[in-house]
């Protein structure tokens, strides 16, 4: 008897999961024993270099676009801002209320999805999203 075929976004999916959970308890803790702002840059020291060994020990490719560049270049800005953002809340803040605040940035992505890149609007993603809000509303009370 074998084991079942995982579905490689649910695999992955889950990794992430488990991975940022245990990186936003971590980075509390941190963020209580340094300067949050210093907890920040000291992670990403460590998650660079662990991406760029990847990219090096895969079969990733190194050809970059300027599109594609300028793009990626962009989500690390925007990444470095929710990265020290979360970790300053962190250090002054409740972990429950900041780790639920910013797990949904898919309720952004998804709107942004929506209004600007055309992505169908469905009463099902609408309710998804109107639940989405009614939890973070009762997280934080």
């Amino acid at each position: 008897m074998g084991f079942p075929e995982i579905d490689s976004a649910v695999f992955f999916g889950s990794i992430t999961m488990v991975a940022w959970g245990i990186w936003v308890v971590l980075g509390n803790a941190a963020s209580e024993s340094i300067d949050p702002r210093t907890a920040a840059a000291i992670t990403y020291l460590v998650a660079g270099p662990l991406a760029l060994g990847y990219i090096l020990v895969s079969d990733a490719s190194l050809a970059i676009t300027a599109r594609g560049g300028l793009l990626a270049g962009t989500a690390g800005l925007f990444t470095g801002i929710g990265l020290i953002s979360m970790y300053i809340g962190l250090s002054g803040g409740s972990t429950t209320i900041i780790s639920t605040l910013g797990a949904m940035y898919f309720v952004v992505a998804a709107l942004i999805g929506m209004v600007i890149l055309g992505d169908e609007v469905t009463i099902t993603r609408c309710a998804g999203i109107a639940f989405a809000v009614i939890g973070i509303i009762l997280v934080t009370r």
